[in-house]
């Protein structure tokens, strides 16, 4: 068995794809709204049994292997390793591949940094002080270890000798940014490079799919001339901060289970928050959260608190991840952090874990919480200041992709000012704050494709029944027009069940023919959706229906062709050419 059959026979693709699309049972197979694009009704199918999805809207389809490549912009050779992983299987016939990535050699560098790093904070004597200060933040030894915190001497290049040591290459621990090429060296390669990261605390920065992609690392002693109190890993390869939110590969099942994620700004509030038990925590890492970022949570939950400082600093640090969130229809909420009880989650849990508990389930609505801090800061008596608050209400408010939700709180701030909605509502449109409305599934716009006409639904509702109901295609087998079917995908599927009718109730003859297997994983899924416990009566009953349906609009059509093709004859006056086309067209009219 190969590599990938032993993946596929490992991984439950219903319960996979499940963690990106909320799927329902339908038939034999699961259905939900397509990830790729936007969509109302939902017209993406998973068929467990031949471990497939197809989405009927967009055409795209595939194993759990293209699914995972689509959805994260993956290579075959980064989606067979996530998986392999998950699934627990040694691969042996794609290894090499899987060793000429260098994405996962990457990978395997931060991963060998990691385990240094934790290695050597949990049993270097000289490291002791690290571990008794993460001690005094609170963290237990169990969680030191979960979250691979780790620490690092200031030395020179300890790492980077440990690494070139157990056999990595120094232009990967560069590639990596773990390493810093010396500019105008002389020195030899074991010399001419050193640690990027030295005398910190180390946090590593795990994806999605638990590859630790970068760090980001805390002085131990504060010294402002070996670098910032934080220092992360650069872009590289496998790490765009644009698109990792920390902790979210341990937190992504809780969000889900409690349909909120918890926005936070550190990564000790994270870990402190998990330890807690308070396990839908996920940072920010003290920037705003970007557009992809807000996708990733959105494919767990349609529901996001921030939390922050409730001084202006705070404020600004949220803004723009409170916008990206309400810009894209997340139920967004504000978790405001009393200075009596703590300046931010971490500080709150060492005093007690259950007010920091309380504090995430109470969260305010956002708008409400722009109305809460902006309308005692204006003079309502005085018009200019009136004027300036409505203003900054109507930036606000702009942002709700939601007419229904965008009206409502037009008409609070409408009360709250004692201003008439329909001047709000001129205002709205002269200022110009409006955006555009965004669908509520977290996918991207894309150009919409070019829909398939009724001819080509008809051909594939009339297919998609044959097979699943093979032994009907006896009853049409002697009346059925061959040329139907002739300019369409669905011709050699024809001429295989012309010829195989009598065996054909094993789909493996359908799938023994090259070419054909995706085009039957189609036809498969659509019909254990659409015409699941039809029965054989139904079914043939159908099916007659569906010929002569699909019999009098192929004529349709090859009526309309000939037609232009007579005006074009009759225009250059080519009698032998008008006269084949008239005999086509009595000939097309006998059918």
């Amino acid at each position: 068995m190969s590599d990938t059959e032993q993946i596929k026979n490992k991984i439950d693709i219903v319960e996979f794809i499940g963690e990106y699309v909320q799927l329902k049972k339908a038939g034999s197979n699961w259905k939900g709204l397509c990830p790729f694009h936007n969509e109302k009704s939902p017209s993406f199918m998973v068929n467990p049994e031949r471990q497939i999805f197809h989405c009927f809207g967009c055409a795209k389809g595939g194993d759990v292997f293209s699914f995972l490549q689509e959805i994260e912009g993956l290579d075959f050779a980064e989606s067979l390793k996530i998986l392999a992983d998950r699934a627990g299987v040694q691969l042996t016939n794609y290894k090499p591949e899987i060793d000429k990535s260098k994405k996962n050699r990457l990978y395997d560098v931060n991963l060998a940094g990691t385990n240094f790093y934790n290695q050597f904070l949990l049993e270097i004597e000289s490291a002791k002080p690290a571990l008794d200060y993460l001690k005094k933040r609170g963290l237990t030894l169990d969680t030191i270890k979960d979250f691979k915190v780790g620490y690092i001497p200031e030395q020179w290049d300890l790492l980077t000798k440990y690494l070139i040591k157990k056999g990595h290459g120094v232009e990967d621990l560069v590639e990596a940014g773990l390493t810093i090429k010396k500019q105008d060296s002389n020195f030899s390669a074991g010399r001419g490079y050193y640690d990027r990261f030295r005398g910190r605390i180390m946090f590593p920065i795990w994806d999605i799919h638990d590859n630790i992609v970068g760090f980001t690392g805390r002085q131990l002693v504060e010294n402002k001339d070996v670098g910032g109190k934080y220092v992360n890993t650069p872009e590289t390869l496998v790490f765009d901060k644009s698109r990792v939110i920390y902790g979210l590969n341990k937190a992504r099942m809780e969000i889900r289970s409690k349909d909120l994620a918890v926005v936070v700004e550190g990564q000790m509030d994270v870990i402190s928050s998990h330890q807690a038990g308070i396990k839908n925590v996920v940072a920010s890492s003290g920037t705003a959260l970007t557009e992809d970022q807000i996708k990733m949570i959105k494919r767990y939950t349609g529901n996001i608190a921030f939390a922050f400082d409730a001084d202006e600093a705070g404020e600004k640090a949220a803004k723009r991840g409170i916008d990206m969130a309400v810009s894209a229809g997340m139920n967004v909420s504000i978790i405001q952090i009393p200075k009596e009880v703590g300046k931010d989650a971490d500080d709150i849990i060492q005093k007690d874990p259950k007010i920091w508990e309380d504090l995430t389930k109470k969260g305010i609505e956002v708008m409400k919480w722009h109305f809460d801090r902006l309308l005692p800061r204006y003079d309502f008596d005085n018009p200019k200041e009136k004027q300036r608050l409505i203003d900054e209400m109507l930036v606000e408010i702009s942002k709700i992709p939601y007419l229904v939700e965008k009206t409502e709180w037009l008409k609070r701030l409408s009360e709250k000012t004692d201003t008439d909605i329909v001047v709000l509502k001129s205002e709205l449109t002269r200022s110009k704050t409006g955006i555009k409305i965004t669908p509520q599934n977290n996918t991207e716009a894309e150009e919409p494709k070019k829909p398939k006409d009724r001819f080509e639904q008809d051909l594939e509702n009339f297919w998609a029944l044959i097979v699943k109901y093979p032994e009907s295609f006896e009853m049409i087998k002697d009346v059925i027009l061959e040329d139907i079917f002739k300019n369409s995908s669905f011709h050699t599927l024809y001429e295989i069940f012309k010829k195989e009718y009598t065996n054909i109730n094993q789909l493996e003859v359908l799938y023994e023919e090259k070419g054909q297997d995706d085009l039957v994983d189609i036809l498969v899924l659509k019909a254990d959706t659409d015409y699941d416990g039809y029965g054989d009566d139904k079914a043939k009953k159908e099916i007659g229906k569906m010929y002569q349906s699909l019999k009098e609009e192929w004529v349709k059509k090859e009526q309309q062709v000939l037609l232009r093709s007579l005006r074009q004859a009759e225009a250059e006056n080519d009698q032998e050419k008008l006269s084949i086309l008239l005999n086509n067209l009595n000939n097309l009219n006998k059918v």
